[in-house]
């Protein structure tokens, strides 16, 4: 699991996990997400030992909680044969230092357990140097973990200036790391606007898949669109978006972009580092947002969507929300997804139950966005024909003595090459 900056075990195999319960969360949160670290834990395929939930009614500088606790915790902690300690509240760099040295074992908070999982995931080079920078940010304030000599001085020469410490060099070294990441992620982000501008040269309506992680949306994009995108059960199995292309009724296209998931308490960082990613979710004409109605937190996972999304500067955008996994739910899990979204649709990516409502207001909100016109088109000019029917939608198309009747709709951005045909 470490890398360099640190001087944990590469191979950590038993997790001792920390919940914290403060006066200003509602009764009963953190139990929930206690639960939702000892699955992101796992699937780091460490097992997890033992999970504790502590009351915390103020926290202290030095181990967030009372120096008493703390040694009671470690206790427990060693008892069980833990060579790690993870904590669901964020730990200041000085804390989980604190909590080391205390401890002798590992110390990790949700956060690193987040960055892990997605250095895990990352396949392409995009996501590959999105994580990494996202690590370097992370670990930039953590370095002196990784040091117990930090009176230790080098010399004058090649590796630093006189009286520079180990620890300076360190910094020195992640720091143009960071700058090089930066400089790589930007020639990536340009390759993915020229394909994005590429892709816009035929504007086809676009959509984005967003919701939390496991809700089943890469398994909506593969049953929507025939795609064969990666879809396992497991968190955080998409990093990188996928576009497919998806034939509604009367042959209306519609682009759509699977995203990577969003979790409670994901790390600034992470959300800086996958900005670029999650363009797609900014510029599509609307958002499809996925909720697994099985989950005993699905109105967690939709508040804090709505929270990424506001974050990303998308939360203007139109949303269809979809309960996923219908087929699963009982009555009373239903009941609940009525209360909190009266007018979404439900839906099973796996059964295909209740695809064809969710394409027919895909349909509308791309009306919405497109209003129908009518055209005249003389029959000298086939082409216009043509592109209509590659840029837009029509709905009806007659052959008459003076030309060809259509009615449709096209993009906002076509409206110049349409407006000669456009009848008043």
């Amino acid at each position: 699991m470490a890398d360099f900056l640190t001087d944990k075990p590469a191979k950590l195999e038993r997790a001792f996990l920390v919940g914290v319960q403060t006066p200003e969360m509602p009764a009963g949160e953190a139990a929930e997400l206690l639960a939702e670290l000892r699955e992101l834990v796992e699937n780091l395929r460490i097992q997890v030992a033992r999970a504790e939930l502590v009351n915390l009614r103020r926290p202290t500088p030095a181990l967030l909680l009372g120096s008493g606790k703390a040694e009671e915790l470690v206790a427990l902690a060693k008892a069980e044969g833990a060579d790690v300690i993870v904590f669901d509240e964020e730990l200041s760099p000085a804390q989980q230092r604190n909590w080391e040295e205390l401890s002798g074992l590992a110390v990790i908070d949700r956060q690193e357990v987040i960055l892990e999982i997605f250095a895990d995931r990352a396949h392409t080079r995009e996501a590959i140097l999105q994580v990494a920078l996202a690590r370097m940010e992370y670990s930039l304030p953590r370095l002196t973990r990784a040091w117990t000599h930090l009176s230790r001085q080098r010399g004058k020469g090649a590796m630093g200036g006189e009286g520079e410490t180990q620890l300076e060099q360190d910094r020195r070294i992640v720091r143009d790391r960071i700058t090089h990441l930066k400089a790589e992620l930007a020639a990536v982000v340009r390759q993915r606007d020229v394909q994005r501008r590429r892709r816009q040269r035929v504007p086809v309506p676009t959509c984005a898949i967003v919701g939390y992680t496991n809700a089943g949306k890469s398994t909506l994009l593969n049953t929507l669109t025939g795609a064969h995108v990666l879809a396992a059960d497991k968190l955080f199995a998409t990093l990188d978006p996928t576009t497919r292309q998806l034939a509604l009724r009367g042959n209306q296209k519609l682009l759509v972009t699977d995203t990577v998931g969003f979790i409670r308490r994901l790390p600034h960082g992470l959300i800086e580092a996958f900005k670029a990613t999650l363009e797609e979710v900014v510029i599509a004409d609307f958002l499809i947002h996925v909720l697994d109605v099985t989950s005993p937190h699905f109105e967690h996972h939709h508040a804090t969507t709505l929270g990424v999304l506001a974050e990303l500067g998308a939360a203007g955008r139109p949303i269809i929300t979809v309960f996923n996994k219908v087929d699963a739910a009982t009555p009373a899990m239903l009941a609940r997804a009525r209360q909190l979204e009266p007018g979404a649709l439900r839906v099973s990516a796996r059964s295909r139950e209740g695809l064809e409502a969710l394409e027919e207001r895909c349909l509308e909100r791309i009306a919405e966005a497109h209003a129908v016109t009518e055209l005249m088109v003389p029959h000298s000019r086939y082409d216009v024909i043509a592109r209509l029917h590659a840029v837009g939608h029509v709905q009806s198309e007659d052959q008459l003595e003076d030309g060809v009747r259509l009615i449709g709709r096209y993009p906002p951005a076509q409206a110049a090459f349409f407006a000669p045909f456009v009848v008043p």
